[in-house]
């Protein structure tokens, strides 16, 4: 058994999510993949997948094997492209993720250059609004409002998202503009769930964080029907800066209580590996921070 060869395999079955399609990326057959990873474990003296007819997962000796199964192949990887007449060119697969709406509006573009700029490379832009595992799930680059949980990960600041409280003129103009938090019990406080659990909003007075309960007679999990119905005059909502700045500048939407505004979220470029990046990722990193940093660090 070739190793190095196993642990690609190995990576590329985690990465594909089954041993079938981990076989169609590499171009061999299944049961070549199967006696590949029964080789591999046989020889660790572990099981790295726990595998069912329905799902595959990792066991916890096979999530440390799969991350330093990345660094090694990485490495070998480098090592090679700095041998090559084309080091600064990246080639190969990216696998990129981000928040659905922010990545719809603000990564993709970046995406978008980056594959007309380099034709050997494709890119698997991931739209998720939940956190993702970037090493168990194969990712090379995460885009995340937040710091992220795992201080293991590389994060870059590239800026900062606000928490804004807003509402349409139309609203404003017939229901009374709020001066301060605690005005908004005598309005209509529409709820993003997941962003505004429960009925609290959290404001920032005095030096001091403190909350105020509201209520309202809409709900949703989904911003852009929240934001659709504050457009449509039916009350104020409390959304990140992003998802509303374009229907301010339209004054379809106007900002309020902005001096009671909780501290900004700061903006992160995130990545598995600390050192020895590809060039896929050292490229697309410096890109995507030249781009938001010029749109999301101003004060």
């Amino acid at each position: 058994m070739d190793k190095l060869i196993a642990m690609a395999t190995f990576v590329q079955i985690v990465d594909r999510g089954s041993l079938t399609q981990a076989a169609d990326a590499i171009g061999t057959s299944l049961p070549s993949v199967v006696r590949t990873l029964a080789s591999l474990e046989e020889s660790l003296g572990v099981r790295l997948l726990n595998r069912t007819t329905r799902r595959m997962s990792l066991t916890q000796e096979g999530r440390h094997y799969l991350a330093r199964c990345r660094t090694i192949l990485t490495e070998i990887e480098e090592a090679e492209t700095e041998l090559s007449s084309q080091r600064l060119e990246p080639q190969g697969e990216l696998r990129v993720t981000a928040p659905v709406l922010f990545g719809r509006r603000h990564v993709a573009p970046i995406v978008n250059r980056y594959v007309r700029q380099f034709a050997q490379t494709n890119v698997e832009l991931l739209l998720l609004d939940r956190v993702v595992n970037l090493v168990e799930e194969g990712i090379d680059v995460a885009i995340r409002i937040g710091q992220p949980a795992d201080l293991s990960l590389v994060s870059i600041p590239v800026g900062f998202i606000r928490r804004v409280v807003c509402a349409s003129p139309k609203y404003l103009k017939e229901h009374g503009t709020p001066r301060e938090p605690n005005d908004l019990v005598k309005h209509n406080c529409l709820s993003l769930s997941g962003v505004t659990p429960g009925t609290a909003w959290s404001f920032y007075t005095k030096g001091r964080m403190h909350s105020v309960s509201v209520k309202g007679s809409f709900v949703c999990n989904h911003a852009e029907a929240t934001i659709d119905a504050c457009v449509d005059n039916l009350g104020i909502g409390t959304f990140l800066s992003y998802q509303v700045a374009p229907l301010v500048s339209e004054m379809k939407l106007k900002y309020i209580l902005v001096d009671f505004e909780p501290p900004k979220i700061s903006l992160n470029i995130v990545y598995p590996h600390a050192k020895l990046l590809s060039s896929r990722v050292r490229i697309f990193s410096d890109m995507a921070k030249e781009s938001l940093l010029s749109e999301f660090n101003r004060n």
